[in-house]
């Protein structure tokens, strides 16, 4: 089945997406995929059967494992993913990111907790008032580069890496 090209745009710009089609350029099972990324076969499973019905993967052979049928599939030649600046925009791509970055600092405050230590996290959040829709853009490239100059700033080989995510989305009104 293959969906509209708007559908696969959804579909392609998912991170964990974007990694699996990165890894699928050599044949792959959701078993061998879910180890490489650490995480639950079911949950790769899910994201390959998406990317299967919108047409990006391919399945090369199908083997029995284990009393299973374990199906071995690729990145479809000549599908390119959609350029970076195009995720910038796109919700599905800040739900993930905010839903990667909830788990990824849940399991280091459990690991933190477990060995009796404190885990160094820090928020910045703010409201801006966008006086037309093209400004969204614009700030979004600026904030991206004043980012970019910081981290240049203060990183350093052999420093303890962080990761800064910086998401926006439409505020709700506080007006009732």
């Amino acid at each position: 089945m293959n969906l509209s090209n708007e559908t696969v745009l959804d579909v392609e710009l998912s991170p964990l997406r974007r990694s699996l089609l990165e890894l699928l350029k050599s044949p792959a099972s959701a078993t061998q995929l879910a180890a490489a990324l650490d995480l639950p076969r079911q949950r790769v499973n899910y994201h390959v059967r998406a990317l299967e019905q919108a047409g990006l993967v391919e399945l090369v052979e199908e083997r029995q494992r284990r009393g299973c049928v374990e199906r071995v599939l690729r990145a479809r030649p000549g599908r390119e993913i959609a350029a970076d600046v195009q995720d910038q925009f796109a919700a599905t791509h800040l739900v993930s990111v905010a839903e990667d970055t909830a788990r990824e600092v849940e399991r280091m405050s459990s690991a933190a907790a477990d060995a009796g230590k404190r885990l160094l996290t820090f928020t910045v959040e703010t409201t801006v008032r966008f006086g037309a829709p093209g400004a969204v853009h614009e700030f979004t490239s600026d904030l991206a580069e004043a980012v970019r100059q910081i981290a240049l700033r203060y990183d350093t080989e052999s420093g303890r890496p962080y990761r800064v995510v910086a998401l926006g989305h439409p505020g709700v009104s506080d007006e009732r």
